[in-house]
């Protein structure tokens, strides 16, 4: 039988030193929850928030085939911390799973040039403005599917002006492309970032990107980035992070 897990210290030594925010979330209890095997002497757990969902310890056949009953999209990304989890999860799902590399962007020792970052913003087309994700912007994002991530963990406006933070670049009064938390732990937030397609290729993620990290350095908050593809690679690196790894995750369908 699989358990929600109230007191989170009984399995935080299960995820042990995982550089992964949104498990740090998860075991904060600031965001997201974590499950396990058993409530009092937990051998396996996974922290689940949004679209993600990571396993560790000693992996266990119900935990990868559990759904959470407050969990209602029918995909979602599992990341296994090693190779014996991700063969139980491709046993589980077959055809259903497609496995895929995400890259790890290092916590600690960016090269944020605050002076740069500025420029980068001020460089904006005065078509456009840049600014923080206020209520009427939070709720274009979460009505658009293209946006819908810059908000959507967060149950209400309360929640995200509370744990949140983003921004957004309007052109004629619409959102056309925006950086903001998708999740939030202590002293910090993990970016998501995204263009309107028909905007894309216009430096707009990049000027979102040091705008947003520029309002966490003013919070002290740190901005946490782990990137889909390359190209998310390449942005970040252009806006002061460093690559670490890749590693595997594998995207469920009809979850």
């Amino acid at each position: 039988m699989i358990h929600r897990i109230t007191n989170t210290e009984k399995v935080k030594h299960i995820f042990g030193d995982w550089q992964e925010t949104v498990i740090w979330s998860c075991l904060q209890q600031v965001m997201g929850s974590i499950y396990a095997d058993d409530p009092k002497y937990p051998m396996a757990a996974m922290a689940v928030l949004g679209d993600f969902c990571y396993f560790a310890g000693t992996p266990k056949r119900e935990l990868v085939q559990y759904k959470p009953v407050d969990t209602q999209q029918d995909f979602i990304i599992m990341v296994p911390s090693n190779d014996e989890w991700g063969s139980l999860i491709e046993t589980c799902y077959g055809e259903r799973s497609r496995k895929v590399m995400r890259y790890a962007i290092r916590k600690g020792g960016e090269d944020f040039k605050q002076e740069k970052l500025e420029q980068i913003v001020a460089s904006l087309d005065s078509a456009y403005s840049l600014q923080l994700i206020d209520e009427n912007i939070y709720n274009y994002c979460l009505a658009n599917a293209w946006s819908k991530d810059f908000v959507a963990n967060y149950s209400d406006y309360q929640k995200y002006a509370k744990l949140g933070l983003g921004v957004a670049i309007l052109k004629d009064g619409e959102p056309v492309s925006g950086a903001s938390s998708y999740s939030s732990y202590r002293g910090g937030i993990e970016i998501e970032i995204g263009t309107k397609e028909a905007y894309r290729r216009q430096g707009l993620a990049y000027a979102c990107g040091a705008g947003l990290i520029l309002e966490c350095l003013k919070r002290n908050l740190y901005p946490s980035w782990d990137a889909q593809n390359k190209w998310s690679v390449g942005l970040a690196e252009k806006l002061g992070y460093h690559y670490e790894h890749d590693y595997p995750a594998y995207e469920i369908t009809d979850y």
